[in-house]
């Protein structure tokens, strides 16, 4: 690796630690009505059961021990136009010199964690399935990666992050997985920098109903085929989310600094704001407390702080370019890989899909959510071996990175 990549240790202060346990000490709950369930937000027992193993047993210091066991490592960037960034990534090379670079990008209320699931799963290879090189960044303003302090940092800028980070580790060529703000982040990657994203996986698909003039031969498709059981109950799904789970992006996409002092001042509050995600964006997933508070942890102690992380919504809402909307919508030159999931929180008819790029892979699933790569790794570390495999859609789309064979590879 060049000198400017360094291994990095996690290591929360003490003080920090201490602050923590004399706020949730000092905890002001509200009341609730009468069988309020979860129609009004996180229910108050919930909180009130969360909050007491947070304050009395929950231990960050054992999860910090395990998260360093990972190849956790940090680097700067320089951002056009911005300034240096320190990049906290986790980076797993395979045994397999071969191995296809693979970008795992997250988002809200993710962070580098959801890769950890994956990790065992895709460094090995046989003659069946491919092996890849693996690079999960906390992207800026997230998890231990420093923040901006400039106003306009926007999707282009975080996939310029990601890309310099590619390209820093000697991969010119690579591949690239994401959800959420990941999706989108990857997406503006393959629209700016084709010539090194080579194919796309993604499992929050936002595509749109084809037009005429843009996408004649979907539209016919369209036409001609009735929405199917899955197609109407994703579109109940997709308009309960947009009619009673939707308040968070508005509020994050308009006025992000007022609601970041009540998520970075109150410890309750910011588990609150996210725990509700994870049970409302989820397909019945059995979180455990350890893993609740291990995901709100990593933003409660976030290097830029809870806050910064809710400034792209802004910035993506603002961008009248590169923002969400252009992410999707049809890219060319970059094979897409599209993964359907029932309990997404868009779940669109996969004609619509189709209309966000050349999908060379499609896959449809039972059972599912929003944080796939957490709830389904087999189905994300599947759809990966499938589609960059023998026979898939993206086999030997990186030049001379095949996940099988023994090349060459670029000096680190």
């Amino acid at each position: 690796m060049t000198s400017s990549i360094e291994p990095y240790t996690i290591s929360v202060p003490d003080n920090k630690l201490q602050r923590l346990a004399q706020k949730l000490e000092v905890t002001e709950l509200p009341d609730e009505l009468d069988d309020a369930g979860w129609d009004y937000g996180a229910p108050l027992a919930d909180v009130k059961r969360l909050v007491a193993y947070w304050k009395d047993k929950y231990d960050w210091r054992e999860q910090e021990s395990k998260i360093n066991k990972l190849p956790n490592f940090k680097t700067p960037i320089q951002i056009d136009g911005f300034e240096t960034l320190d990049i906290h990534f986790i980076f797993q090379k395979s045994d397999i010199q071969s191995a296809i670079p693979l970008l795992f990008c997250h988002g809200w209320p993710g962070s580098f964690l959801e890769v950890t699931k994956l990790l065992p799963l895709l460094a090995a290879s046989d003659k069946n399935t491919p092996a890849f090189h693996i690079v999960a960044p906390s992207i800026p303003n997230f998890g231990f990666s420093s923040g901006t302090k400039r106003k306009g940092f926007s999707l282009p800028q975080y996939a310029e992050t990601c890309h310099k980070l590619m390209l820093k580790l000697g991969y010119t060529q690579y591949v690239t997985q994401g959800g959420d703000w990941g999706c989108m982040i990857t997406r503006i990657m393959g629209l700016l920098y084709p010539q090194h994203v080579k194919a796309s996986h993604i499992n929050m698909v936002r595509g749109h109903r084809p037009t005429l003039i843009i996408n004649p031969i979907l539209t016919a498709q369209h036409a001609v085929t009735p929405y199917s059981e899955r197609d109407k109950r994703g579109i109940d799904r997709s308009q309960w989310l947009l009619k009673e789970g939707s308040g968070y992006r508005l509020q994050q996409g308009t006025k992000p600094q007022t609601l970041g002092y009540a998520l970075t001042d109150s410890p309750v509050g910011l588990l609150a704001w996210i725990y509700e995600k994870l049970h409302d964006w989820t397909d019945a997933y059995p979180w455990t407390d350890d893993e609740i508070l291990a995901w709100v942890s990593v933003y409660y102690f976030s290097t830029a702080g809870p806050a910064a992380s809710l400034r792209i919504y802004y910035e993506a809402l603002h961008d009248i370019n590169f923002g969400r909307e252009r992410s999707e919508t049809w890219i060319p030159h970059v094979k897409l890989g599209q993964a359907h999931f029932p309990k997404e929180i868009t779940v669109v008819p996969k004609t619509w899909a189709r209309t966000m790029g050349p999908v060379v892979f499609e896959s449809e699933y039972e059972s599912g959510g929003h944080f796939a790569a957490w709830e389904r790794p087999d189905a994300i570390a599947g759809d990966l071996k499938k589609m960059f495999g023998k026979g898939g859609g993206g086999f030997r789309c990186v030049e001379g990175q095949n996940g099988f064979e023994q090349s060459s590879n670029p000096k680190l």
